[in-house]
């Protein structure tokens, strides 16, 4: 039985993510961004505690949430070795190609820099979700912060090879201003034409635009048709000052 997903919408754009293990009830959160919503939209949603709370990078926006949370749901905290003296006191400390476990389930931790130094991804094959914070967004990427187009380059390459139904439970609600600057990458691109439509459809309805899959990603994201970091990098500083 897979794990399941439940985007938990805070701060003005932020998504944190919920996940259950269908096999055991276990329940953890991904990038808690702040206290106060998030603790009220899991109670919402009957959470009583947690087993885990795991973290993809250090941004304040994905982890200020995290002493409310533990405070009110309990929860070992996970995050990366690497980035250990910046994120909040861990439980678990976890290392890229290594693994943790949610009840029956088990992510692999990826390592994505390129947004920050020692950010990293988490990948749940039973059930495809992958919690890609803010290396891989909608029809976007994350600013290079701390890394640099090679990294980053790397980083959505490994990403791109997982499975094309791989959800991509991402940091941000950012795929309408991403869809406006991709157009101008790929104005003749059907399959993006087609994604702008649904997503002002998403967001006219007040739903959420993600998580989208990685077989989407591939056909609209132009970061994912880079050939090489030169490119990368050219089309990131275009999005970069593009208003």
């Amino acid at each position: 039985m897979p794990v399941t997903v439940t985007a938990i919408p805070h701060l003005s754009d932020n998504y944190a993510w919920l996940l259950r293990d269908a096999a055991t009830g276990a329940v953890a959160l991904c990038d808690p961004g702040e206290g106060p919503g998030v603790i009220a939209a899991l109670e919402g949603l009957g959470v009583t505690g947690l087993d885990k709370i795991l973290l993809t990078h250090h941004h304040g926006d994905h982890i200020a949430g995290v002493a409310a949370v533990k405070a009110r749901f309990g929860g070992a905290v996970v995050g990366a070795e690497a980035d250990r003296h910046r994120l909040p006191p861990l439980d678990e400390v976890v290392r890229p190609g290594g693994t943790t476990a949610l009840g029956a389930s088990t992510a692999t931790v990826i390592d994505t820099p390129g947004h920050t130094s020692g950010h990293i991804a988490y990948h749940f094959p039973d059930g495809g979700v992958l919690l890609c914070g803010d290396t891989l967004f909608s029809v976007g990427c994350g600013r290079l912060i701390e890394g640099n187009a090679e990294e980053m380059f790397r980083s959505l390459q490994a990403l791109a090879a997982l499975p094309d139904a791989t959800l991509v439970c991402c940091g941000h609600e950012y795929t309408e201003s991403n869809i406006r600057f991709a157009l101008t990458v790929e104005p003749d691109n059907a399959a993006l034409q087609a994604r702008a439509a649904e997503a002002r459809a998403q967001r006219a309805a007040g739903r959420f635009t993600v998580p989208t899959t990685l077989g989407q990603e591939k056909a609209t994201n132009p970061f994912l048709h880079a050939p090489d970091p030169a490119r990368l990098a050219a089309v990131r500083s275009a999005k970069d000052s593009f208003r």
